[in-house]
C-alpha cells in the first residue's frame, strides 16, 4: 500500500522541484523547498522507508506559526523510488531487485542534492549555510552517516525513533533454538511459542535482508554504523552539534506492533521497547553531553513521530534553532 500524502497549505513561496544530480543525468529527484533568502539556516528533512516527504509538511507549517525571525529555509525530498520521485536509482540497473544501493550511495546523493539546491535555488554555497537535519527511522542512520562522511557540515540534529542500525531486529528476542534456551527465563508470562512467533514476524518485516521498493539495501547498514553511540560527530568550526534524540511512546508502539502476525503486546513491552530505549540512550554519546537532549518519548507517538505529533517535532526543532542562534 502506498504511504499517504499529507495535504497541508504550504507557503506561497514554496517551490516544488525536480532535481537532476550531476552524476545521474537520466533520473531526477522530487524535492520541495520553502526558501528564505534572508536566513542562513536550512532545515533538511530525511525520510524513513515508510513515509514520503509530504509527511514533513505539517511540521513545516507549524514551525512557521512560531514566527521565528527570520524563519529558516526548509527542504524535503523523496529518494529514488520513493513518494513522488518516480525514477528509480540509475545505479540499480542490473543489480538484485530491492538491494541495488546502500547508505553510502544515499548519503552521496543527498550531498549532491544539497549542493544543487544551495547553489541554484538559494544562491549560496552549502558551507555558507547552517544545516539542521530532522530525520526519522532509517533517515536517522542517513543523517548520522552523512555527518561522518562530510564531517563538520551539520550543526544540529533532531533524530526521531532511529532504526536499530546495528541489529538484525530478530536478536532482540531470545533464540528458542539455542542449546541453552530455558523457557522459564522468559519475561512475564510469555511462552516459547510467543517468542517463535515474534521472531518470525519481525524477520519478515524488519530483518536487513528484506528488500524494499526503493532498492535501499540494509544488509550492510551495521557495517557503516556498528555502534549506537559512536563515533562522536563534529559540527562546524570544531564545535559539537546539538542533538535531540526522540523515541516512540512505549504504549502506542506496542499497539502498533499488534498489526504484525502473531505478535503479542507483551513481547513489545518487555523486549522490544527496552532494547530500543537503550539504543536511543547510547546515541546521545555521538555529541558532547551539554549539547545532547533526550531520549524524549512524546505521548501518543508511534514510530512515525512526525505523523503522530507534528506539533512536538516543530517545538523541538524551534528549540534547536534557538540554541544555534545563541552561538
Amino acid at each position: 500500500m502506498e504511504a499517504p500524502a499529507f495535504q497541508v497549505a504550504l507557503p506561497a513561496s514554496t517551490r516544488h522541484l525536480s532535481i537532476t544530480l550531476p552524476d545521474k543525468p537520466s533520473a531526477s529527484l522530487s524535492a520541495t523547498l520553502v526558501p528564505n533568502s534572508e536566513s542562513k539556516y536550512l532545515v533538511v528533512f530525511i525520510n524513513g522507508l515508510g513515509l514520503p516527504q509530504s509527511c514533513w509538511w505539517p511540521v513545516i507549517t507549524l514551525s512557521l506559526k512560531h514566527k521565528q525571525s527570520p524563519p529558516p529555509s526548509f527542504l524535503t525530498y523523496d529518494r529514488f523510488g520513493q513518494g513522488t520521485t518516480i525514477d528509480t536509482d540509475p545505479s540499480d540497473v542490473g543489480k538484485e531487485v530491492g538491494h541495488g544501493h546502500d547508505i553510502a550511495d544515499v548519503v552521496y546523493d543527498l550531498h549532491s542534492l544539497l549542493e544543487e539546491v544551495a547553489l541554484k535555488e538559494l544562491s549560496k554555497n552549502t558551507k555558507d549555510l547552517t544545516i539542521i537535519f530532522v530525520a526519522n527511522s532509517i533517515g536517522v542512520s542517513v543523517a548520522r552517516y552523512y555527518a561522518q562522511v562530510y564531517s563538520g557540515s551539520i550543526s544540529a540534529f533532531l533524530l526521531l525513533d532511529s532504526t536499530l542500525a546495528n541489529s538484525d531486529f530478530v536478536s532482540i528476542f531470545p533464540d528458542p533454538d539455542a542449546p541453552d534456551f530455558d523457557e522459564k527465563s522468559l519475561l512475564g508470562n510469555l511462552t516459547r511459542e510467543d517468542i517463535v512467533a515474534a521472531r518470525k514476524s519481525t524477520a519478515a518485516i524488519f530483518h536487513p535482508s528484506v528488500p524494499n521498493k526503493e532498492g535501499f539495501s540494509r544488509r550492510n547498514l551495521g557495517e557503516y554504523l556498528p555502534l549506537s553511540g559512536g563515533p562522536r560527530l563534529a559540527g562546524p568550526n570544531g564545535q559539537a552539534p546539538y542533538i535531540t534524540v526522540v523515541g516512540h511512546d512505549f504504549e502506542q508502539f506496542a499497539d502498533e506492533t499488534l498489526r504484525m502476525p502473531g505478535m503479542k503486546r507483551e513481547v513489545t513491552i518487555l523486549y522490544t521497547n527496552p532494547f530500543w530505549q537503550k539504543y536511543n540512550e547510547d546515541m546521545l554519546d555521538i555529541t558532547e553531553k551539554d549539547r545532547g537532549k533526550g531520549p524524549i518519548r512524546p505521548e501518543r507517538s508511534g514510530h512515525f513521530i512526525q505523523k503522530d505529533r507534528p506539533d512536538f517535532v516543530a517545538q523541538e526543532l524551534l528549540e534547536l534553532l534557538e540554541n544555534l542562534s545563541k552561538n
